[in-house]
């Protein structure tokens, strides 16, 4: 990891991003920790899933909460976790609706002395029912703006899991971001058909450096091992792949979980309804997001661009375009 990775990440640290600490007075006056399960359709070493489980394990080692968890969780078996950790006297549910919109809100009609705060591309529902998204969108809008400025071959990829409206929104940011300052520049997708399937992704990531692209966006985990194998460059989501792939990867559009789990537990511990959407918590303005980058490896004037077009997000003076239409 070179210096000024290092200073890039202190530097958000230091800002507040939830990845990030916010709001933990509150919780910690709670008389006793709140019982706290999560149930992970894919392994907690998903992108995704790994950002919930850290905040929810950094919660329990601050002894804000008790947590256990469940992973791998069908989406045929998805109902009968919930109904599982309910009965077990949890009071607060995390996990994910996506594949289980109707059957989830079933099941919170059924207990509604247990709150479920589900990551969903639906609505909050009833008073104990709350969804949240990964908005992590400014900062790939961000890194496309990087990538646009580095391309050689004119043309760049993304691959993603399936096209639903959070994943659509952040491959359509990155190609927005490109965009921006490459207006030429050709943007080929591909979808895997899961969440979690890196050799798959790898395989899509191959395909798109054949058809030309020369800088990968990754929003399954997989794609930059197709990048470093062709060496060229590529950019990561949800967690900060640069460690892991120091020559590959030269940006992330980080997401952190911290700061919704924050909001729900202290709603939760005060007896207010969960029953709303925590999406807000999670932006880069509300410090819940934000771009990690390498800095040298895009040309001065692109990253100095960025860091102005990054200034203005946080402050509310622009707003990355929200497209949750499929991407093509």
């Amino acid at each position: 990891m070179t210096k000024d990775l290092l200073m890039s990440r202190r530097a958000i640290i230091a800002s507040g991003i939830a990845l990030g600490v916010s709001g933990l007075a509150p919780l910690a006056r709670a008389a006793a920790p709140l019982k706290v399960a999560g149930i992970h359709a894919s392994p907690v070493e998903n992108a995704w899933n790994s950002c919930l489980h850290k905040a929810l394990q950094d919660a329990a080692k601050e002894g804000v909460i008790e947590y256990v968890f469940s992973e791998g969780v069908s989406g045929t078996d998805y109902p009968r976790a919930m109904r599982e950790y309910a009965e077990q006297g949890n009071k607060l549910i995390i996990g994910e609706a996506y594949a289980v919109e109707k059957e989830a809100r079933q099941v919170a009609a059924d207990y509604p002395d247990t709150a479920f705060v589900l990551g969903s591309s639906g609505k909050e529902e009833g008073s104990n029912f709350g969804v949240f998204g990964t908005w992590n969108y400014d900062g790939a809008y961000l890194a496309g703006m990087l990538a646009g400025k580095m391309t050689k071959s004119n043309v760049v990829g993304s691959v993603g899991a399936m096209p639903i409206p959070e994943v659509n929104m952040l491959i359509n940011a990155f190609a927005e971001g490109v965009k921006s300052v490459n207006p030429d520049c050709k943007h080929l997708v591909a979808f895997i058909g899961t969440f979690f399937d890196p050799p798959k992704a790898r395989e899509a990531g191959l395909a798109q450096i054949d058809g030309g692209a020369d800088i990968l966006f990754g929003e399954r985990i997989g794609t930059a091992d197709a990048a470093k194998e062709r060496k060229i460059k590529a950019v990561g989501s949800l967690i900060d792949y640069t460690p892991r792939y120091p020559d590959t990867v030269f940006a992330n559009a980080l997401w952190g979980f911290r700061p919704i789990l924050n909001a729900a537990i202290a709603d939760v511990v005060a007896g207010k309804p969960v029953g709303r959407n925590y999406t807000a918590y999670g932006l880069m303005k509300e410090g819940g997001s934000d771009i990690v980058f390498v800095k040298g490896v895009a040309p001065a004037e692109a990253e100095a661009a960025m860091e102005a077009k990054r200034a203005d997000i946080k402050a509310g003076k622009f707003e990355v375009p929200q497209n949750m239409e499929q991407p093509k």
